[in-house]
């Protein structure tokens, strides 16, 4: 299937979807609505319904989209059977977390190593010294990051990325990145969540 240009909104959907078709039991019925996802997940129908189209064409009127076919055209689509290799600059409590997650390989994705000014070692995936960074990326043909340094030192980490030819970064710093128009930045923004789960806490407290 040739992808279509998709907004970082649908993107973000799409992993929900996903997430709650893997979460039914397996004697589920092979068929699931796009009715019964959006009301399970709290969305809207049509908004679902326009998501699904674009990476499946399976939906029949009054029965659904087979759910196994639906789960393989959303990992494809997301390319989650595809592994992409990243590095991680950041080998502090967050940056190891990360490092030692093993469920990212559900997700298509493979840290390589972590990168730090004081490398340590590690359990696992090695932690390299900076000066190492560009040829390792080169060599491995890398072209995802992962920052988790401390905001102070994420645009220079940044900008060390990308000219090793870093095209993705994964942002966990609490601070806007300037990058290329062809550098794509996602950013994980902790404060801003938590913001969110605080302000839905106390609106909840008041009814």
């Amino acid at each position: 299937m040739q992808h279509k240009e998709l907004s970082k909104a649908v993107l973000k959907r799409l992993p929900s979807y996903l997430s709650y078709l893997k979460s039914l039991p397996e004697d589920s019925s092979p068929y699931i609505s796009a009715t019964s996802i959006a009301n399970a997940l709290n969305m809207g129908e049509v908004q679902v319904r326009k998501d699904l189209a674009v990476v499946s064409k399976a939906g029949k009127p009054k029965v659904g989209y087979p759910r196994a076919d639906l789960v393989e055209n959303i990992s494809r689509y997301l390319c989650y059977d595809n592994t992409t290799d990243a590095i991680l600059v950041g080998a502090g409590k967050l940056g190891q977390a990360l490092l030692g997650y093993s469920g990212f390989e559900a997700y298509g994705l493979n840290i390589l190593a972590a990168f730090d000014l004081n490398p340590a070692k590690s359990q696992g995936k090695p932690i390299l010294p900076m000066e190492e960074l560009d040829r390792f990326c080169r060599e491995n043909n890398v072209h995802m990051g992962i920052i988790t340094v401390p905001a102070e030192y994420a645009q220079e980490v940044c900008d060390r990325m990308i000219q090793c030819g870093i095209k993705a970064i994964w942002n966990f710093a609490p601070v806007h990145l300037d990058v290329p128009a062809s550098t794509l930045v996602q950013n994980e923004n902790m404060a801003t969540s938590l913001a969110v789960l605080s302000m839905h806490l106390q609106a909840q407290m008041k009814i």
